[in-house]
């Protein structure tokens, strides 16, 4: 895949292999299923040849594709969450009484990066009540604690650092990390979850790499929960360059014509001529929808119910422990 390109989305750099290569990615295994208003791809990395050409860990990678997802209609959101609940059971594989962590990260001063602490702000959390309050609960409850550790321009501390030494201290069973993710194409953004049991680079997608948080580095399985909610403005300009290409060579019927100025170029060479025009301008910039506020309040509802589903059993069994 070109380095140009910037995504988290591990469906999308398989996309990017195989329109460059014309093959499947070597050592990576793909399903998909179409559920009415929601598609789900799981894309499973087998080997190093597979993660070499994928620019991932080994491992498993679930994307539900919800074009609707955006547009906060309850009957979708109610399938998401039930959709979601599912697939983070199945890759969590975790004993019904391990007890979580769930990191929110991000910046909650900023909007499109504002998503983890928004989520775990809807988590139904009981790490408390079993140590203080077992008396008050019904028998087999999950320890679920939360944290939102910030970034490192506003806590002046590594987040990987934070949640490291939560783990040592409650000792948790496992990591679900919630985190704001890029895409290169802009009908993902905000209709698309990914999640993966390899752990999570925080700030990755946006160029801003961090320590990452993996069971390497932590000690625990780390599964990472994760929706696209900016695009890198150079794919978005190379995107929007190819359709206007392909537009007007069908009104003019001249294809050799325009395959002579951009057509027949590698699309990493355009990618980078885009960005030599476009960085004395606007620079290293990602762009995010004008209703984001609305958007990120609407997903955040829909992962909460999702892990609070998965966690505790059923909506239900989550609202009781609700602040």
């Amino acid at each position: 895949m070109s380095q140009s390109i910037r995504t988290d989305l591990a469906l999308e750099t398989r996309e990017l292999y195989k329109k460059s290569n014309q093959i499947e990615v070597p050592g990576v295994e793909v399903e998909s299923e179409n559920q009415n208003e929601l598609s789900v791809t799981r894309v499973k990395i087998k080997t190093a040849e597979g993660a070499e050409a994928m620019g991932k860990p080994i491992g498993n990678y679930v994307t539900l594709e919800v074009p609707e997802l955006n547009q906060g209609i309850k009957e979708i959101n109610d399938k998401v969450v039930e959709a979601l609940a599912k697939e983070i059971t199945m890759i969590m594989n975790a004993d019904t009484q391990a007890s979580v962590l769930i990191v929110g990260l991000g910046n909650w001063n900023v909007t499109p990066d504002a998503l983890g602490p928004k989520v775990i702000s809807k988590i139904a959390v009981t790490r408390h009540l079993v140590e203080y309050a077992s008396e008050y609960i019904e028998k087999g409850t999950r320890s679920v604690s939360v944290i939102a550790p910030g970034v490192l321009g506003i806590t002046g501390i590594e987040t990987g650092e934070i949640i490291k030494g939560v783990i040592e201290k409650i000792k948790p069973n496992v990591v679900i990390a919630i985190d704001a993710l890029a895409s290169r194409k802009m009908e993902r953004v905000s209709t698309t979850i990914q999640i993966a049991d390899t752990g999570i680079s925080p700030g990755s997608g946006v160029g801003n790499k961090r320590m990452e948080l993996n069971k390497e580095t932590l000690g625990i399985p780390v599964i990472a929960i994760g929706i696209p909610t900016v695009v890198d403005a150079v794919t978005l300009a190379n995107d929007t360059l190819d359709l206007m290409l392909e537009k007007m060579m069908e009104k003019s019927g001249d294809k050799d014509r325009f395959d002579s100025i951009f057509g027949k170029s590698e699309n990493g060479d355009k990618m980078q001529l885009i960005r030599e025009v476009l960085s004395p301008y606007v620079g290293e910039l990602v762009v995010t929808p004008k209703e984001i506020d609305s958007i990120v309040s609407n997903i955040s509802e829909v992962v909460a119910g999702g892990i609070n589903t998965a966690l505790h059993g059923s909506l239900e069994n989550a609202e009781k422990y609700l602040s």
